[in-house]
């Protein structure tokens, strides 16, 4: 279990981050067009997980249009925001911000991949939702970098992710 704050008070999640070096873990997450995604869709490419509790938040809509600015600089590389928001919630969120560097993905139907990456909450106000995470992939799925958001409200390091690429 790790441990994040949320507006100062302490919550934890269900388990730890992969860790650098690591495969990551398989996932299967609902794109906007309601198709399933999984990890074997993004190899051959860097990846950028994109974490976060909601979209309608602020911090999180940020962080979402900070790395579709970005990502458009990148080469072979895909940006994934994840939440458990419905897809329907993305798609409007994406439309009306003219967001096309990111792609978004859900977690709503069975939060395996919040499990598997040991970042669902499971405690306090934004329990079963998603810690404010960035995981970066090399093009072999393998975890070079990690930053579990100390605190909720506090956007990701998107530099240090970013420098993670090669």
């Amino acid at each position: 279990m790790a441990t994040v704050t949320f507006k100062g008070n302490q919550v934890t999640t269900f388990g730890s981050l992969p860790k650098i070096g690591d495969d990551a873990p398989n996932f299967r997450l609902i794109a906007t067009d309601l198709s399933s995604k999984s990890l074997n869709d993004y190899l051959g490419h860097n990846v950028v997980l994109n974490i976060f509790p909601s979209v309608d938040t602020g911090v999180c809509a940020q962080s979402v249009r900070t790395f579709n600015e970005q990502a458009a600089q990148l080469d072979n590389t895909k940006v994934l925001c994840i939440s458990k928001d419905l897809p329907f919630a993305f798609a409007r969120f994406c439309a009306a911000e003219g967001l096309d560097n990111v792609e978004s993905l859900s977690d709503f139907r069975d939060g395996n991949f919040g499990k598997s990456y040991g970042l669902t909450f499971v405690d306090g106000p934004l329990e079963g939702l998603h810690s404010r995470c960035v995981v970066v992939l090399n093009d072999k799925a393998e975890v070079v970098y990690t930053e579990q958001v100390a605190e909720i409200t506090d956007e990701p390091d998107y530099e240090a992710a970013l420098k993670s690429i090669s």
